[in-house]
């Protein structure tokens, strides 16, 4: 590594709690939805639901939640992106660092610490692990990154990488992790992503006519699809599929970690575990590509409860596979990205 780098990396992650302490979980619920882009109600509204309804009804299981996938050396999650942060740092031999949307380290405690450790930074590019463009995930960590910036005004500039959910190095990285479960037995391999409201889908539509207007709106071209996750998950989903020569019937896209009552992008994944036995599916593969590392929603919610809900309905075997975490093509893959964005390469 050069003694005076002018460029840095900063992989930019959700984000967990400190640990699996109630009071600790409460303050990272809080901290997560109060955010206005994850619930986008008036502010008044948002407190007495998060504050008074949500947090104190979900922080004591949340904590056991946690409690049940906790590593030894602490959050799965924030151990991840660490490993991650180290193969990316001996790839590029510049700079590494890890910030969280939520919780720590945030992102003025990672750009205080560039801006000590290196005085002469001219540049640091922002990785959001996030693939997809969601306003409750991608855009939430990058307005939040470029708030932080412009307001602590730190002497170099910050460069973002774009969603990625069709550039060959992250399809190839996705299908290649998922390759080696396909060569085995099994009957479907269901695509679960994180879901988000429909209010969100409309409202992101950016032409104010095209998403869930539009007769098979995901695949009519629009300049909505730079800010539509529905159409960048099911592509992503596509290219995957193909690239592994999965057949059109074996494979499907549905969506989890549903908050509250109103309706979000459908299918629920919830739901098709314990319709999918009955449409002859005995052994499911599922991959869950909105995660590029494993957390709660892929440990918990879909290893514990999902299988247990396909199992509990006639499933016979059921398999998680592991988010890209440290996959050496995903670290190669987050190389390249962001070189090209060091070098003004159109994305």
């Amino acid at each position: 590594m050069s003694a005076t780098p002018d460029t840095a990396v900063v992989l930019m992650n959700l984000g967990s709690p400190d640990s699996t302490e109630v009071p600790d979980v409460k303050r990272y619920l809080l901290e997560f939805l109060m955010d206005k882009r994850v619930i986008d109600y008036p502010w008044l509204m948002r407190k007495l639901l998060v504050g008074g309804v949500i947090v104190p009804r979900r922080a004591e299981k949340s904590a056991e939640a946690y409690k049940s996938i906790w590593w030894e050396d602490g959050s799965p999650l924030i151990v991840l992106t660490k490993q991650l942060q180290k193969a990316l740092q001996h790839d590029l031999e510049l700079p590494v660092e890890i910030t969280m949307r939520y919780g720590n380290p945030s992102p003025a405690d990672t750009f205080d610490k560039l801006q000590r450790e290196h005085p002469g930074l001219k540049e640091v590019i922002l990785m959001p692990l996030y693939p997809h463009y969601a306003m409750s995930s991608y855009e939430t960590a990058v307005e939040y990154a470029k708030v932080i910036h412009a307001r602590k005004k730190y002497p170099f500039a910050l460069r973002i990488v774009e969603p990625y959910y069709k550039r060959e190095e992250y399809i190839n990285a996705l299908a290649e992790s998922i390759r080696p479960y396909v060569e085995q037995d099994y009957d479907h391999l269901l695509f679960s992503y994180h879901g988000v409201p429909v209010r969100h889908i409309r409202k992101g539509d950016i032409t104010g006519g095209h998403c869930l207007k539009v007769n098979d709106c995901c695949h009519v071209d629009s300049k909505a699809h730079t800010q539509c996750y529905r159409h960048q998950v099911i592509i992503t989903s596509e290219l995957v599929a193909e690239r592994l020569g999965i057949p059109r019937s074996k494979w499907s896209v549905s969506f989890q970690s549903r908050l509250g009552r109103e309706e979000w992008i459908k299918p629920y994944t919830a739901e098709r575990f314990e319709m999918l036995p009955a449409e002859g599916v005995k052994k499911l593969l599922v991959a869950c590509p909105a995660f590029v590392s494993d957390c709660l929603e892929t440990l918990e919610e879909i290893a514990v409860e999902g299988k247990h809900s396909f199992i509990s309905s006639g499933g016979d075997s059921f398999t998680m596979i592991p988010c890209l975490n440290t996959h050496p093509l995903w670290v190669k893959a987050i190389a390249t990205l962001c070189k090209e964005e060091m070098a003004g390469v159109p994305a």
